[in-house]
């Protein structure tokens, strides 16, 4: 049965990602999208450099978005134990954000953002590791307090509480920013697949894999650690290492993915809980590549309707990804008191 659906999930990826190539404020009909995929030598001139260069790097950042922040959220519902942890509640993708503002908003220093354009492919894995080094800082402060802490509920609203100082923090520092360096940012934080380019898109991929790589290695781990710490702990699990590994796992996916394509939300919430609903299992070896299939739809489909209208304008994906994960968050609140697997 999985395998049937694993299929179908396959097919409606390969639809939504040609359809999401297809579509823009250029018309571009589907048949020459399908000819430019396949022979681009014979291909007309603009129609080419608008396919190669603006809308493939987008839909293959979609794919590589979806899949890093569905198996982020996957691994901090699995860590808490809590179906309400993801990288943005918890305030990971806040730290995510300290850290490229720390990048972005010091002017007159050698991380003023001119710098990083001029750096190219280094500077992107400056701000890679500012903002990896930001979302680990915070996920470590909430993972120490929740140690000490039994209700689930209350480890979420910590972590809620933690975001927000963060962001009062990030407030604060572009009050005091330079006007032409605050637009930049705020412009970040609407949340933007399109703003990749192929240097910086083949970076982001690789340390999507690398991060996924460690989450799928550590699926035993993670199977043991949503039965509790003691169990783990029974079954030869070095609690604490486990957490680190996971921690390291999950900081490279929310840092690298918000330092590129700024906080993006809901995503790495709903995603978990449409996978486990969908395949009907607890098992990490399963969910990992499920939530990377899903997510990577979901998250297709999202830059699809970010685009619908039309227009010269796409929508921010932040507000897409809020209607779409929204609902589940209510569904996963109002209507599934028990889930399976915590």
């Amino acid at each position: 049965m999985n395998k049937i659906k694993v299929s179908v999930l396959l097919a409606l990826l390969v639809f939504a990602f040609l359809l999401d190539v297809a579509l823009g404020s250029i018309h571009i009909p589907f048949k020459a999208v399908l000819g430019i995929l396949i022979s681009p030598d014979t291909a007309d001139t603009t129609w080419l450099y608008i396919i190669q260069q603006i809308r493939l790097p987008k839909a293959l950042t979609a794919v590589v978005v979806g899949c890093g922040l569905s198996v982020s959220g996957l691994q901090m519902q699995t860590l808490f134990r809590n179906p309400l942890a993801g990288p943005s509640v918890l305030g990971i993708t806040a730290g995510a954000s300290l850290g490229v503002a720390l990048v972005m908003l010091s002017a007159g220093t050698i991380t003023s953002l001119y710098s990083i354009k001029e750096l190219g492919i280094s500077g992107s894995w400056l701000i890679i590791l500012a903002s990896s080094i930001g979302a680990a800082m915070v996920m470590l402060l909430v993972v120490t307090i929740s140690s000490s802490l039994k209700d689930n509920v209350i480890v979420l609203i910590v972590g809620v509480m933690i975001g927000n100082i963060t962001f009062s923090i990030i407030s604060i520092w572009q009050y005091f920013s330079a006007p032409e360096l605050i637009k930049d940012y705020l412009i970040w934080t609407f949340g933007s697949l399109g703003g990749v380019t192929g240097d910086q898109l083949l970076i982001l991929t690789i340390v999507v894999i690398i991060g996924t790589a460690i989450s799928f290695v550590s699926s035993k781990l993670l199977d043991a650690l949503l039965l509790g710490d003691n169990y783990a702990r029974s079954m030869g699990v070095t609690v604490k290492r486990a957490r680190l590994l996971i921690i390291g796992s999950t900081s490279i996916l929310a840092g690298g993915i918000t330092a590129f394509c700024g906080p993006i939300g809901f995503i790495g919430i709903a995603v978990p809980h449409l996978t486990r609903a969908l395949f009907n299992t607890s098992n990490h070896r399963i969910l990992i590549p499920g939530c990377c299939l899903v997510g990577t739809l979901l998250m297709l489909v999202c830059d699809i309707v970010a685009q619908l209208p039309g227009s010269q304008t796409v929508l921010p994906i932040n507000v897409i990804t809020a209607l779409v994960g929204s609902p589940v968050v209510i569904w996963i609140i109002v209507g599934r008191n028990k889930l399976k697997g915590f």
